[in-house]
Parts: structure tokens; C-alpha cells; sequence
């Protein structure tokens, strides 16, 4: 039953304190628990107290409670009795901010310890009703003026608190009004002024960790980082689980920044997003590496201040219970480059980077920040971020493997597996394994290419309107996902960035490999079992785990072909050639970084082949003035000894044909092997009549004009003379162009001497 009470101001300092409203004993009853008060400013739940000092019919209530409820002395209230309906009402945290009541007690730099303050709260007000904004009048033992409490958030706790049972953190729940109990959890925030220590700090590690969550990164969506997510772990936030105490007892440092590098698209954004989700820590600051810079003089500098603010304002109010904070750089190379190294004058990106090593580890040092950056290019980065105390943990996210994949293609297809939408033919594990080299981007992609390849086998095109399309809804409810739509995308829409080159390899496979006598097969037989000692070794030892074979021969002999063939014989994953025609440039520089890129790409791979085709054009040799690109000639003399990284395994494959240049080059391959020509009829027929190039009639014919003349050719030069004769209008003019052409002088005017 609703009843007009009229306001007035609490008869006393001490039932101030106890911010409750104070009525007449008359006006309350037994059952009478908990008012609901309205005024102009809405509904408010207040504790009841009795004293004789209050008139009848008259509510007091403290100066911070009036201005709560909006209501001066002299107005008057509606005043019902109230009930909590279920047992969540009742609090397991409380989060308070702290302020002075009097400016002048700001000035006095007295500390106030939270463990303390906790026990006398929630002591002093168990029973009484709080809620969200509202303001409590509070003196605290050790400290000699009035302080008041801002109630910021309340976390209800689970019904197992009142058997005194521990509940757990992940059945708490965020409500607008609670009532206090004895064990209620206060954790406060100091105000302007204030200066709290203690354990119950807010946004200080609840229970004593920052992690709010298992590492569990495939429950998070992210596949294939298992040993990752235990490395950062162990390196970055094992640390963080010990109460600040103990840490501070230990001497250690926390680790204040986080590397993630690697090759686009293996999950280092995804994965520092899940990072920010899984720490009770601040609100993560996610900034784009370009939207650091400015135009105007000293803005960009103010930029990188102004994300560590926050975190300066809080260790200063807080020291060793600050709660963590969080910067997330994404794109850091474009801000974090070499010092001194810049293009421009404005020295711009090397200021960028002096202000981050100040605040990361200055003088005024942070131990409550946690900066995460990422970039596909380390080395672009300057090292005096990479040192110990700055971005410590170094960590490459590659590609995954087989497991990891599988990993990745189950997170995906979840929600057409829940869906009913994927059929029981797809065998996720068979093209786990038939996706090597993907990357997890790669892989999402695979499964929307798949998803969409099904999805246009229901969509129908109307038979008057050749451009109207339609679905049927029944049709569509119906559609599955099948194993030939995921083949489908497989073959046709998705490629590895890391795997093989097919448009390459297509180029040098035009006529296929062609065994065209016993010197082919003996110089063959040769180079497989070089690689297949490589490949079929378990040992990771620098013999097993590399090797460089040079292919040497005349012009035309055929050795970039013979190259790629071995290449995809020995199932290499990754296969690149690095030849004038794949990586011509306008510059010197840009030829050397694409040879640089091409090959820290295969010391990713886990099985990878990089061929070296026509080393003698690659590095723009000229006999006349024995001219050539030092920078080229250096960059691949050290990739043609430069082993991959362990567990990985390397195959460089080197075509010339200047053998003696490469030797006087010092250019060093482990294992050299010249390429066979064709000196005998019966090879010439062989290739004729493998590749149809002429009649059969017209073949032996050639090859009895043959039989008075010596000669050594190259397949492909074979091949072209072979092509040219065939434009000759009669039979026999054919075969007279073709020993004609065969037969003539082969010298090149080439020489081996390599003066300096």
C-alpha cells in the first residue's frame, strides 16, 4: 500500500552513515524489509530505519541520499513496501569508487587500504540495498574525514553463496540493485585525489589471475595454434596469474609487449582479438598502424601518448593493482621502421618509435600496460623494439599443419554441421590433407568457395528473362553442402599463396619430359636420388635438411624443364623459379627483394623447392666487359647456402649454361650434374616421335640424312628447329631445312673465360 511521507534531513551525523532511511517507529512494520521510494526522478530501493527523532509521517534521509533521490527537505515521496523476488539479488561484488567528502582532505596524500575497507563495508552494511549511481556517506577507521562511495557496477552471486559454497565466476551476472552481504567482495576505484592499495582494487586481477577464460583457442574459433597458445601462456601471462604481491615479492616484470609476425592470413589479427577477450583487463585499444601518423608537426607523437594515458593515470592511483591494459598495433611495420633509414626529412616514423620505447620502458616505466603488434614484415621493424623489456615475446604465426588444418576446416563448417547443411561425405581430415601449405584464411575461404558452389546449384535462372534468377525456398532448406563442391573450389577457386606455382610450372611443361636415351635416364636417375636422400630423411640435421643441386648444359638442353620435373616428382608443396621472366624489374633493388621474398616464402613451407633458372641472366651478366649486378650475384650466392629454418626441409635448384662463370663466381651448389645433348640418330627419332613433329615416313628420312654428320644438340633446340622445318611447303624441303639446321655450326660465340 503506497503512502505520502514528507523529507526532511537525517537527524544525526551517525544515522547518515548508515545510509538508510530513517522513519518513525509507527510507520514501519515487522515485514517491512525494503522500501521502493518514488519522487519526480523515479523509483529507488532504500533500506528502513527506526528512531524516535523522526516525526511521523516524515522520511529522513542523508544529504547524498536526497540528491540520489532527487528530493529536497519539505517534498514529498510515495513510499511502498518492497520485495526482492529471487535469490540474485544478493551480491557477490561490489564495485565502488572512492571520493573525499571535503576538497581539503585531497590534499593530504593519506593512502587508504582496500583490505581493510572491504571488511568494514560489508560488515557495516550487510542487509542494506544498493544500486547502481547511488551515492553512500562512509568513515573508515584509519582515516580521520568523512569519505563517500559511488556504487559503479553489482554482480549478483549464484544461490550456492548462501550454503557458503564458493561460486563460481562464470555464474555471476551484472543487475542494476542488490542487497550486501557480510562476504560481499568490495572492490573500489580511487577518485580524484584518492589513493587505494590493497588487494580489492577495481579492475585489479579478481582472485588473483587475469585470465577469465581457458586457453582453449578452438572454442574461441581460432585452429591450429595449440603450441602457440601455450608458448604465450607460459611467456606473457603466466606471470600475471600470481597476486601482485608475490610478483612484487619475486622481483619479476611482467612481459610488456607481444610480437606476432608471420605470413598474411595464418590468424595474428584474430588471434590478439581473442587475446583482449580472454584477460579481465581494460577495454582493448585497437589502432591501425597508418592511423598513427598525422600531417601536422608532433601530432603523431601526441597520438602514442595518448593511448598510454590511461594506463600512466591508473599506475599512479593504483601502483602494483592497476588493472591491465591492452594496445593492439595492427600493421605495425608502417610506424615501427629502422630508425635513419626514412626517405623523407621529417624523421616523422623514427620520432613514432623513440616516443613508443619511452613509454613502453623510460624512465617512468609501465608495468600495467600490454602492447601486441603485428606485421607481416619483422624485419622491417627497428631492433630496439625487439630487445628484451619491449616486445619480448617474438612470436610466428605460420602455417598450419596437418592437425591444424583439420582444426581450422572443423571451425568453419560448424554452423553448416549444426545446420544439417553438410553432407556425411565430407571428410574433413582428407582435406586436411590435401590442403597443404593453406593458410587459415586459405582454408575459410576453401569453405565459403564450397558453400557457394552448392548454393548455385539451387539458384535457377527463368526461362523469358534470361538475366532473372530465382531460388525456391523449400529447395534451399533442403541444400547441402557436398564433397565434390569443397573438390570443386579446391581445383578452381582457391590456391595457396604458399604452394605451387601452376603458372609457372605450366610454361616449363609445355612439351612434358621425355626420355630420350640412356644419358637422359643415367643424368635423371642421378638427381632423384639426391633429393630422395633429402626428403626421405628424418633427421634434422643441416645435410638432410638441405641441399643444392646445379643442372648445367648448353642453351636449349633442356635444364629448367628437368628442374620443375624433379621439383614435382619429389612432391615438393612449395615451388617457385626465380628467373628473368617471373621477376623482371625496373630496378636492381626490386629484383633483389623479389628474390628475398620468393625465398623467406619457402623457409615457411615445410617442404620446399625454389629453382634458379639462367643464373648467368638472373645477376644481367654481359661477356663484353664482364659486367654483372654485384647486389644480385651476393643475394643468390647466400640463398644457395642459406639453410631453412629447423624442421624445415629446402631444395635450391640452379640452371646455367656457363658452368665455368658460375664456378669463377663463386656461386657454391652442393651436388652439380650436367644435362645430357642428343648425339645420336636414334635419340633424335625418339624425341620426333614422341612430340609428332613430323610424319613418320619424314622422320626416318631426317634421320638417315643425319647419318653422314656429327652434332650435339639441346632438346629444345631440337625442338625448334623442328617447328621451323615444318614450315617448308614439300616433304623433302622439310627434311633438307631440318638436317640443314641441325647440322650448322652450333658455336654461340660464347666463351667460358670470366675476366675480372
Amino acid at each position: 500500500m503506497a503512502r505520502q511521507f514528507r523529507v526532511e534531513k537525517a537527524p544525526s551525523d551517525a544515522l547518515s552513515l548508515t545510509n538508510r532511511a530513517i522513519f518513525h517507529p509507527k510507520d514501519v512494520k515487522e515485514r517491512d524489509q525494503y522500501f521502493l521510494v518514488t519522487s519526480s526522478a523515479g523509483d529507488f530501493v532504500l533500506t528502513p530505519q527506526t528512531s524516535s527523532d523522526v516525526s511521523p509521517g516524515c522520511v529522513a534521509l542523508g544529504l547524498y541520499q536526497r540528491k540520489w533521490v532527487s528530493a529536497a527537505q519539505g517534498d514529498t515521496v510515495t513510499v511502498r513496501s518492497y520485495q526482492f523476488t529471487d535469490a540474485t539479488c544478493y551480491l557477490e561484488v561490489l564495485t565502488v569508487r572512492v571520493d573525499h567528502v571535503a576538497r581539503t582532505a585531497q590534499r593530504s596524500g593519506k593512502q587508504l587500504n582496500s583490505d581493510r575497507m572491504t571488511a568494514e563495508v560489508s560488515s557495516t552494511y550487510a542487509s542494506v540495498a544498493v544500486s547502481v549511481g547511488q551515492q553512500l556517506l562512509y568513515r573508515a577507521q584509519d582515516h580521520p574525514r568523512p569519505l563517500y562511495l559511488t556504487v559503479l557496477s553489482l554482480q549478483a552471486a549464484d544461490p550456492s553463496v548462501l550454503t557458503k559454497t564458493k561460486a563460481s565466476p562464470s555464474k555471476r551476472s551484472d543487475i542494476s540493485c542488490g542487497i550486501i552481504l557480510p562476504d560481499t567482495n568490495i572492490l573500489f576505484e580511487g577518485g580524484e585525489g584518492v589513493t587505494v592499495t590493497g588487494k580489492h582494487i577495481a579492475g585489479a586481477a579478481v582472485q588473483g589471475s587475469v585470465i577469465s577464460t581457458s586457453l582453449d583457442f578452438v572454442k574461441m574459433g581460432i585452429g591450429g595454434l595449440d603450441l602457440e597458445a601455450a608458448t604465450l601462456f607460459r611467456r606473457a601471462f603466466a606471470s600475471r596469474v600470481f597476486p601482485p604481491q608475490v610478483i612484487e615479492r619475486l622481483g619479476v616484470k611482467h612481459i610488456k609487449g607481444i610480437l606476432l609476425y608471420g605470413p598474411p592470413g595464418c590468424g595474428k589479427t584474430l588471434m590478439a582479438r581473442q587475446i583482449g577477450k580472454m584477460l579481465n583487463a581494460r577495454e582493448p585499444k585497437i589502432v591501425n598502424g597508418p592511423e598513427i601518423l598525422n600531417k601536422y608537426v608532433g601530432e603523431s607523437e601526441a597520438n602514442i601518448r595518448r593511448l598510454f594515458a590511461d594506463a600512466e593515470e591508473e599506475q599512479k592511483r593504483a601502483g602494483a593493482n592497476s588493472g591491465l591494459h591492452m594496445i593492439i598495433f595492427d600493421e605495425m611495420d608502417a610506424i615501427c621502421k629502422r630508425r635513419g633509414g626514412g626517405s623523407d626529412n621529417t624523421g616523422v616514423h623514427d620520432n613514432v618509435v623513440t616516443q613508443l620505447l619511452s613509454k613502453m620502458d623510460g624512465v617512468n616505466e609501465l608495468d600495467n600496460i600490454l602492447v601486441i603488434g603485428m606485421t607481416n614484415r619483422k624485419d622491417l621493424i627497428d631492433q630496439a623494439l625487439l630487445r628484451p623489456g619491449r616486445f619480448e615475446v617474438q612470436m610466428e604465426i605460420g602455417l598450419p599443419n596437418r592437425d591444424g588444418r583439420e582444426q581450422i576446416l572443423t571451425i568453419h563448417t560448424r554452423k553448416l554441421r549444426d545446420g544439417g547443411m553438410l553432407s556425411d561425405d565430407v571428410n574433413l581430415e582428407s582435406f586436411a590433407n590435401k590442403t597443404i601449405n593453406f593458410s587459415g584464411a586459405e582454408l575459410e575461404g576453401l569453405v565459403r568457395a564450397a558453400t557457394a558452389t552448392a548454393m548455385n546449384r539451387v539458384i535457377k535462372k527463368s526461362s523469358d528473362q534470361e538475366s532473372a534468377v530465382s531460388v525456391n525456398p523449400e529447395e534451399a532448406l533442403k541444400m547441402k553442402v557436398v564433397s565434390q563442391d569443397f573438390l570443386y573450389a579446391l581445383d578452381n577457386d582457391i590456391k595457396a599463396m604458399f604452394g605451387v606455382n601452376m603458372e609457372q610450372i605450366k610454361y616449363y611443361r609445355q612439351c612434358g619430359i621425355i626420355n630420350w636415351g640412356a644419358p637422359f635416364s643415367e643424368a635423371y636417375s642421378n638427381c632423384k636420388q639426391v633429393i630422395g636422400n633429402m626428403i626421405s630423411s628424418s633427421s634434422d640435421s643441416l645435410i638432410d635438411s638441405f641441399n643444392s643441386l646445379l643442372l648445367f648444359g648448353t642453351e636449349g638442353s633442356g635444364a629448367s624443364s628437368l628442374a620443375v620435373d624433379l621439383a614435382l616428382d619429389a612432391g615438393f608443396t612449395f615451388i617457385k623459379v626465380c628467373s628473368t621472366l617471373f621477376i623482371s624489374g625496373t630496378t636492381e633493388v626490386s629484383k633483389v627483394n623479389s628474390i628475398h621474398e620468393i625465398f623467406e616464402d619457402a623457409y615457411r613451407a615445410h617442404k620446399s623447392c625454389v629453382i634458379i633458372d639462367g643464373i648467368e641472366n638472373l645477376i644481367e651478366y654481359s661477356p663484353i666487359g664482364s659486367r654483372y649486378s654485384s647486389h644480385l650475384l651476393q643475394e643468390i650466392r647466400i640463398r644457395a647456402a642459406h639453410p631453412p629454418p629447423k624442421g624445415h626441409k629446402l631444395l635450391v635448384i640452379g640452371t646455367t649454361s656457363q658452368k665455368a662463370l658460375i664456378d669463377q663466381l663463386k656461386i657454391r651448389f652442393r651436388v652439380t650434374q650436367p644435362v645430357p645433348t642428343l648425339t645420336a640418330p636414334e635419340h633424335i627419332e625418339t624425341v620426333l616421335s614422341e612430340l609428332s613433329l613430323m610424319a613418320p615416313d619424314e622422320i626416318k628420312d631426317a634421320v638417315a640424312g643425319l647419318a653422314a654428320f656429327s652434332y650435339s644438340v639441346g632438346i629444345k633446340e631440337l625442338i625448334n628447329v623442328a617447328d621451323e622445318a615444318r614450315g617448308k611447303p614439300s616433304s623433302q624441303r622439310r627434311i633438307e631445312k631440318f638436317v640443314e639446321m641441325l647440322c650448322r655450326d652450333r658455336s654461340t660465340g660464347a666463351t667460358d673465360e670470366f675476366l675480372y
